[in-house]
């Protein structure tokens, strides 16, 4: 009898570690096979999520078909203590496994943000907030100049003011990099002096191939006690990066007793009148050596340099006629366009009154 207990005993046992077994494979089955997504789906974990949250929801979205063996799989693993904040892009038919393995990586959805070189900080800011995935405002514009303009991947939620604060760590290491390895004898003081004429040449040359030659221009021009004269300082001196001008200065401007007016001041701007991007900064770090100390648009996007007064007034000269030439083309087309819409339009009143003659 007691053997005949044992038996059944032992069958019954046998029994139960096959059906565990079973319902093992199944588990594992379910949890790393093909999950249901149709297509690739967007979940967000966030911050301060549990384990039982994230389930819910990912089985709501249909990107789970068991929440039990979901949760099983993941305390089993250690996943429910790693969950990272951020948005996820689930690949269609992504198993649980790999949900899992994903949503505790970081490596969420990336979103961009440029701040182009030359922007203000103002700029940046206003930038910054007219981003909808960025998170909280920016209360305060950080000095001009300390923001390094670039390409910033960022997760949605976060905060702004993370996203600054990397602007302003890149440009510090850029700048002091810029600063140990400058060229001697530069007449500088500091960084920030660096950094203040980088400004002033983003600002005055557009063209990244000529920022060295003009950073050549300011250099010779500091050295023998000439002002700067850069049109870029008076504009800033009157918006202060706050908007743009929007037209040409004016004499009176140019004359105007500012602290960011070079052509009246000695020297160096108070502070930077820009963000200039790291080629400015490694440009004037670095310029050419050259003689010249002047200047001026050349009509092709690029500039004329001069050594003298007289030969840069030829320069100039030069420059006002391709001006003047523009504008008259530029006038010319207007009227040919003002002419061209009057006859269509003279054309279409014919015809219709055409038409209403023969009905």
């Amino acid at each position: 009898m007691a053997r005949h207990i044992a038996a059944n005993a032992l069958t019954l046992i046998i029994a139960g570690l096959v059906v565990i077994a079973i319902l093992l494979s199944w588990s594992k089955s379910q949890f790393e096979d093909e999950g249901p997504l149709a297509e690739p789906v967007l979940f967000s974990v966030e911050r301060g999520d549990t384990l039982n949250r994230v389930t819910a929801r990912l089985s709501e979205a249909g990107a789970i078909s068991n929440e039990t063996i979901f949760r099983l799989g993941a305390r089993y693993q250690g996943y429910d203590r790693t969950l990272k904040f951020g948005e996820y892009e689930l690949p269609a038919g992504a198993s649980m496994q790999a949900i899992l393995d994903l949503i505790s990586s970081g490596r969420g959805v990336q979103y961009r943000v440029t701040i182009p070189e030359g922007f203000t900080s103002f700029e940046a800011v206003q930038r910054l907030n007219a981003v909808a995935e960025l998170t909280g405002e920016i209360t305060e514009v950080p000095p001009e100049g300390t923001l390094a303009p670039d390409t910033y991947q960022f997760n949605r939620g976060e905060p702004r003011q993370a996203v600054l604060d990397r602007m302003r760590e890149a440009q510090t290491r850029i700048l002091a990099e810029a600063w140990a390895g400058r060229a001697d004898d530069l007449p500088l003081n500091s960084p920030e002096e660096l950094l203040i004429l980088a400004s002033i040449i983003e600002r005055e040359a557009g063209g990244a191939e000529e920022w060295a030659k003009v950073a050549s221009v300011f250099y010779n021009r500091l050295d023998r006690g000439m002002r700067l004269q850069a049109d870029a300082t008076v504009r800033y001196g009157i918006t202060l990066g706050r908007e743009k001008l929007g037209r040409g200065l004016r004499q009176s401007e140019l004359t105007a007793p500012t602290l960011y007016n070079t052509y009246v001041i000695d020297g160096l701007t108070p502070t930077p009148i820009a963000n200039p991007g790291k080629a400015a900064i490694l440009a004037t770090a670095n310029p050419e050596e050259t003689d010249f100390l002047f200047f001026v648009a050349d009509g092709t996007g690029g500039h004329a340099f001069a050594k003298t007064l007289n030969e840069h007034n030829k320069n100039v000269a030069a420059w006002r006629r391709i001006e003047r030439e523009r504008a008259a083309e530029a006038k010319k087309r207007e009227e040919e366009a003002a002419k061209a819409a009057a006859e269509a339009e003279a054309a279409a009143a014919k015809e219709d009154a055409g038409g209403a003659t023969g009905n």
